[in-house]
């Protein structure tokens, strides 16, 4: 961003911004998008610059003082303590809330028949909405990342991804394109009230993922179709995932193999103005990085 951009982006909201969740996928790309416009930013994460763990509410104060704006990458625990934490934002004087929810949450059967409509991610959109304050709810679908960065990232090193997939589709979201969003809405006015269902402009398939990653890279790894309790099992037998975790993911993957996550959502051209990034923009510049080796 050149420093007349930076100028005509000049944020309306004053004060600090507190950023859960500041190192992982997109709470680091919000912190670092919110520095290069200058806004005064917490990172905050059980390892950060700024104590923050949702376990434990005696850290959330100190991270909340002064504060104007949150952006909140919730726990995905039953029962959520997101309504707990906004609660005791709103009282220490947050005025704006960004909450990173996901798709599917007000669906019935979205994540498979025996999960409950909006789970934990329910419960902190609840909470945002009866905030009182200025309020912004983000729901993406399966991000890109995951494949550079995530739980798919070892499979497509070694040459296979095992998933219980089937032939579904997705239509993947750059979590770079979420970091915009979530920064557009912390610092913008206009986006009051909004609820921004985020996807990349077209689904794929895993087969046709790792082809885009073959094109960039050369090599090219095998996607083998798999069962889903075997899946689980490997998890945590191969990954270290815990029983939960493990379920967690596995559900989690269902809208993929029903094809739930191949619509095109506009949250993206809603919120910004823009087309979402495609998966190939993602591949290539992740490539050049040497992500894939």
């Amino acid at each position: 961003m050149t420093q007349t951009d930076a100028t005509a982006a000049a944020p309306s909201v004053q004060g600090p911004v507190l950023v859960t969740g500041g190192t992982g996928k997109t709470g680091r790309r919000v912190v670092a998008r919110l520095r290069e416009l200058g806004v005064e930013t917490r990172a905050a994460s059980r390892s950060g610059e700024t104590p923050f763990d949702w376990a434990d509410p005696t850290t959330w104060q100190a991270a909340l003082d002064g504060v104007t704006a949150v952006y909140i990458t919730p726990l995905d625990a039953s029962p959520s303590p997101t309504p707990a934490f906004v609660e005791q934002a709103v009282a220490s004087g947050v005025r704006r809330l960004v909450l990173l929810s996901a798709r599917g949450v007000d669906v019935p059967g979205y994540f498979g028949a025996a999960h409950e409509v909006g789970g934990p991610h329910g419960e902190g959109e609840r909470a945002v909405r009866a905030s009182g304050v200025t309020w912004t709810i983000l729901r993406p679908g399966w991000f890109s990342q995951n494949f550079s960065e995530g739980v798919f990232l070892d499979g497509v090193r070694d040459g296979e991804l095992a998933l219980p997939t089937e032939d579904g589709r997705a239509a993947f979201i750059d979590a770079d394109d979420i970091a915009d969003v979530a920064v557009a809405a912390l610092t913008e006015d206009g986006h009051a009230g909004q609820e921004y269902g985020l996807s990349g402009p077209r689904a794929l398939g895993i087969a046709d993922v790792l082809d885009e990653i073959a094109k960039e890279t050369g090599k090219r790894a095998a996607y083998v179709p798999v069962d889903a309790s075997a899946f689980r099992a490997g998890l945590v037998a191969d990954q270290g995932f815990t029983d939960q975790e493990a379920g967690l993911w596995t559900d989690a993957l269902e809208p993929i193999t029903t094809s739930r996550e191949a619509p095109v959502l506009d949250g993206v051209r809603r919120a910004l103005g823009r087309e979402p990034r495609d998966f190939a923009d993602f591949v290539r510049e992740a490539a050049a990085r040497g992500v894939w080796g």
